[in-house]
């Protein structure tokens, strides 16, 4: 039965991307959030910037400060690309943990999770022209 019981665990762990969404439309999502991912750790703006609508839309819950009630941190497109210049995230292939999970999908809008060691990001992706990028960008930075 603790064999059933871990299997079925490791089972919900991958969680599948929603039965109605047809898997080219899935891998076509996934290779937009691994652009925006991986180019970050690898430090390939160019990559990145082909992931992100030029009206991003990055956001982090910050709360409340003495300059703003309900606060939070606001990135462009401009600047991700500009840190991924930097290479504030490079990191060794080897030391890579992420995952790109498909929510949802409805005609040109989808929603996704990525995570990684450092953070997590909720998307909203658009189909534009056969191709998804991101709009919005919700994102939590994990304690270290």
């Amino acid at each position: 039965m603790l064999t059933f019981s871990l299997i079925m665990a490791a089972a919900g762990a991958a969680a599948p991307a929603p039965a109605n969404v047809d898997p080219a439309t899935v891998a076509a999502i996934e290779a937009t959030c691994f652009d925006y991912v991986d180019g970050q750790l690898e430090a390939d703006p160019d990559r990145v910037a082909r992931a992100l609508h030029p009206d991003l839309a990055k956001r982090a819950v910050i709360g409340d400060t003495p300059y703003e009630r309900l606060g939070l941190r606001r990135m462009s497109k401009e600047e991700l690309v500009a840190l991924t210049k930097q290479g504030a995230l490079k990191t060794p292939k080897e030391q890579w943990d992420r995952s790109c999970r498909v929510l949802d999908v409805v005609g040109n809008a989808a929603s996704v999770r990525l995570e990684t060691q450092w953070f997590v990001d909720y998307f909203h992706m658009g189909k534009f022209d056969g191709r998804w990028i991101i709009v919005n960008a919700l994102w939590y930075s994990k304690p270290k």
